[in-house]
């Protein structure tokens, strides 16, 4: 769900505003095991927002620094392919609705208790993608809360340090902030993750391995604002393990793409823009 550069086993986003770690983007890294008017104005040329790339790539290479040890999948449908202890890798199937009831549990804002399947895991990494994209990655104590309820207890330590250390002043100031993170006044500061597909690549009883295909927006939106409000497209790989009656994340890993062709709609005002994003609500993802 890099910061600055360091996110999962790919941990950490890069200067990129998308990563799943709250605007950063990654590339992969590995931590040691033991670390349990219209305010836009028109389409912005080919990437002109690479510079808050290079910032949330800052956040990217420290999420990347987050992935830890990689652990197979977490595959308990029975018709499925659940293997031994290594696991067994699942074939593709599209994101469709399977008539199964949403988790109805929570963790602070997070959804919980998913299913010991395949589904459940899918559920598990989209929910979980979209927290550690979130704004409220950037405020110190919701990070902390965030990473509790939905990291591995073995992993969570080291995820906090990496992040701690890649949600900097030179982060916040690269994305406009102020250099403690809070967002300036007369501005509204954008950081959201939205899955478009899931699908498992590998799992078991224990453990399962999902890609999840996303889109995001990052930057401040506000009159006058030198750090606009940019899209992105990412792939985020998380690898779960099944821990007391539920997935937690112990690796994430993100990369760019794919991305479809920009299409010619007009870009928003950055009114419109704060607006929408303050008028929209997230949602739970279940298949």
């Amino acid at each position: 769900m890099s910061h600055d550069d360091g996110y999962g086993n790919d941990s950490g986003r890069t200067g990129d505003g998308y990563s799943t770690l709250g605007g950063t983007r990654q590339t992969r890294t590995r931590l040691p095991d033991g670390e349990g008017g219209d305010g836009y104005g028109p389409r912005r040329p080919p990437r002109s927002s690479r510079s808050l790339v290079t910032v949330v790539g800052v956040i990217v290479l420290l999420l990347a620094a987050i992935a830890f040890a990689n652990l197979g999948g977490g595959d308990g449908d029975k018709g499925g392919t659940s293997g031994g202890s290594g696991g067994s890798k699942a074939g593709a199937a599209p994101t469709a609705a399977t008539g199964t009831k949403p988790v109805t549990g929570k963790n602070g804002e997070i959804a919980a208790g998913f299913s010991q399947d395949q589904q459940g895991a899918q559920s598990a990494a989209a929910n979980y993608s979209v927290a550690l994209g979130s704004a409220e990655m950037f405020d110190k104590t919701k990070r902390d809360e965030i990473l509790g309820n939905v990291i591995a207890p073995s992993a969570v330590g080291g995820f906090r340090k990496t992040l701690d250390q890649a949600y900097s002043a030179t982060l916040f100031k690269n994305l406009g902030l102020n250099e403690d993170g809070t967002t300036p006044t007369g501005f509204t500061f954008i950081s959201r993750t939205t899955p478009i597909g899931t699908k498992v690549t590998k799992s078991s009883d224990e453990q399962a391995t999902v890609e999840v295909w996303c889109t995001g927006l990052i930057g401040l939106a506000g009159e006058g604002s030198t750090k606009p409000v940019t899209d992105g497209w990412f792939t985020i790989t998380m690898e779960l393990q099944w821990i007391n009656g539920d997935w937690k994340a112990v690796t994430h890993s993100q990369k760019d793409g794919p991305a479809p062709v920009g299409s010619d709609t007009r870009a928003s005002s950055a009114d419109e823009i704060a607006g929408a994003v303050n008028g929209f609500g997230g949602f739970t993802y279940a298949r």
